[in-house]
């Protein structure tokens, strides 16, 4: 509903979004017909129409609420160039989810090709590994946001926040999925890497736009590499052993194939605003 206006409002926007889910899981059931391990089920599409139908009940009296925030409009610079950052933002937030990937960590096409064969070691290796990715990551992601957030905005906060909230993220996926290890990812190196990212962010988000655009750029390039070219953590490897995805699987491999994928799309979009100059 909210995003149909103000295009379509009222009884018009009340019977396009219950039809428009019909579509999408109508689509989704008649494509799972193909797939041996799945069942199309016509209660799923019933469900899904009748959640879709609720929620768009409650909008109006929702979006009445809200109209007077406009959180959108009011922390973030207008189009839909912006919004596509935004959305590239909660998709490394929802990277997170995944236990295997490094604090902050993306691009890992490993599982996609033949591995070289690993040699041993020291910790110290992997600590200062993990401590370069995490940092270049969070840098990278911070300068992203702030290319997005409207001028005179608290940027510095809001990047403490997004910060606070990829932490929950991770800390709940171990919650959920690792139980006993909530906090097995905060390693030496995640450590190390979360103090120097945040430091260098708040201070590198002051420079001119050109500035945060190239070293945005550079510092996704160079943890990407750097993903792909260092050995497995056997530490990490060990704490993963206690890991019984189940029904988590799927969703674990799309985490996965989106975190795989994030840090190209993200060079993508800084190139594209390179171009486009606001």
């Amino acid at each position: 509903m909210a995003a149909l206006q103000p295009r379509l409002r009222g009884g018009a926007a009340l019977g396009a979004a219950p039809l428009s889910a019909l579509c999408l899981s109508l689509t989704l059931e008649a494509l799972q017909s193909y797939l041996p391990t799945r069942t199309a089920s016509n209660l799923d599409l019933l469900c899904n129409v009748a959640g879709a139908a609720f929620g768009a009940a409650l909008a109006p009296a929702l979006l009445a609420r809200l109209d007077g925030l406009r959180l959108r409009e009011r922390l973030f610079l207008p189009g839909p160039d912006i919004d596509f950052g935004l959305v590239l933002i909660g998709l490394w937030l929802f990277v997170q989810l995944n236990p295997a990937t490094l604090l902050f960590g993306a691009g890992d096409l490993r599982p996609l090709i033949e591995p070289a064969a690993a040699r041993g070691h020291a910790a110290e290796f992997f600590i200062r590994t993990e401590a370069f990715i995490g940092a270049a990551n969070l840098v990278a992601v911070g300068l992203l946001a702030s290319l997005l957030v409207a001028p005179g905005r608290p940027l510095r906060a809001m990047l403490v926040a997004l910060v606070a909230a990829a932490l929950a993220v991770k800390a709940l996926a171990f919650a959920l999925m690792m139980q006993s290890e909530t906090f097995a990812w905060l390693t030496h190196g995640a450590q190390a890497g979360l103090a120097a990212g945040l430091a260098i962010a708040l201070a590198a988000v002051a420079l001119p736009r050109t500035a945060r655009l190239v070293l945005a750029a550079m510092l996704v390039m160079a943890a990407t590499v750097l993903v792909n070219l260092t050995p497995p953590n056997p530490y990490l490897a060990a704490s993963l052993k206690v890991w019984q995805q189940g029904h988590f699987l799927n969703f674990n491999g799309l985490t996965r194939l989106v975190g795989a994928l994030w840090p190209f799309a993200a060079l993508g979009y800084l190139i594209f605003l390179a171009a486009r100059r606001r």
